[in-house]
């Protein structure tokens, strides 16, 4: 034989075994790295708020010293302006004007971001259980997604009926709904109808902008690509997207609603069903979709408690208020400004 057609068998016997076991060593080597950084991202809102709270419990002291120096209003606008950069930049009164409402809207989103991905470094022993149980979770999932994904009747009726129904949780759906909360909300002039268009619409963008980079940096592939399931293979499985926006979505309406439990159930059923839709599409995994679900609730549940819930900011216990003065017996009368420093909850 020629020692070319040496050289030829050669790889041909070990070419079958080589990449499967580079293959497996780096799927175990990515999986780790998946589970710690979908456990981070996962719940970054929940530590972000941790975070912010934390700045506020160290405000009030300066807003003492402030207060003081009996500036007036223009210390406690000053003391203001350092507690959360939010309430200088959105209020509800702002969604009556398209153009503050749309440059504040933007600069929240960025800000929004910005708490996001540096949460990781806002992690402490208080919020552990809230990374250690996605993460536990997403660990659990990612190795038997196939598994799941096979255990599936896989036809194609059950494909194309996943992909109707999981276009319930598609951009071009959300948005419309969002949109005509507002519409509503500004025709009846009722105020919690253009909130909800505004915080689902700075929801909305802070989904998709948290799930684009997250699926460009781990580039899994579908069910239906070439390699199922493969980390860092040019797909877009991971996370997905539609569970991400439908849990953001039915997180705010829940928080929003939270005296009316009828509204958190529908809309946490729809974007459970929107879920298992997109694995019976085969379009995502297992995996996918709970790591796409728990940041969408956690971004939804972020949005309501910064922009909506003012009592949690110490920005309302500085808020001044014009106390009267009577004293019959010394005939004297007057009226005194004072501000509350005292906790925001």
């Amino acid at each position: 034989m020629e020692p070319g057609g040496n050289l030829q068998a050669a790889p041909r016997k070990r070419q079958p075994p080589s990449p499967n076991g580079i293959r497996k060593d780096v799927k175990a080597f990515q999986s780790v790295q998946i589970l710690l950084i979908a456990g981070t991202l996962a719940i970054g809102a929940s530590a972000s708020d941790d975070a912010a709270r934390q700045r506020d419990d160290h405000a009030p002291a300066a807003a003492c010293g402030t207060e003081a120096d009996a500036h007036g209003d223009d210390a406690g606008r000053g003391a203001t302006s350092g507690l959360d950069r939010r309430d200088r930049i959105f209020y509800p009164g702002d969604t009556e004007r398209p153009k503050p409402l749309f440059r504040k809207l933007f600069l929240n989103v960025a800000l929004d971001e910005k708490e996001i991905f540096t949460s990781p470094f806002h992690a402490n022993r208080h919020n552990a259980l809230q990374w250690l149980i996605p993460l536990a979770i997403t660990g659990a999932l990612i190795p038997n997604d196939t598994r799941i994904a096979d255990s599936l009747e896989n036809s194609s009726g059950q494909v194309r009926w996943g992909k109707r129904v999981s276009n319930i949780g598609a951009s071009y759906t959300l948005i419309p709904i969002v949109a005509g909360s507002y519409v509503y909300g500004a025709w009846r002039d009722n105020p919690k109808g253009r909130e909800i268009g505004v915080l689902g619409t700075e929801t909305l963008l802070d989904s998709l902008i948290a799930v684009e980079v997250m699926k460009e940096i781990f580039r899994r592939d579908r069910p239906d690509d070439k390699h199922p399931g493969d980390f860092w293979g040019g797909g877009t499985s991971f996370p997905s997207g539609h569970a991400m926006q439908v849990w953001s979505i039915a997180s705010l309406l829940d928080h929003e609603y939270k005296h009316k439990r009828i509204v958190g159930i529908t809309a946490y059923s729809l974007a459970g069903i929107v879920s298992a839709a997109r694995i019976a599409a085969e379009k995502h995994f297992a995996s996918d979709v709970f790591a796409g679900g728990t940041m969408g609730w956690f971004i939804g549940r972020y949005v309501y408690d910064t922009h909506m819930s003012h009592l949690a900011h110490n920005h309302a216990s500085l808020m001044p208020m014009v106390v009267p003065l009577a004293d019959p017996q010394q005939r004297s009368y007057g009226v005194t400004l004072m501000f509350n420093v005292g906790g925001s909850r």
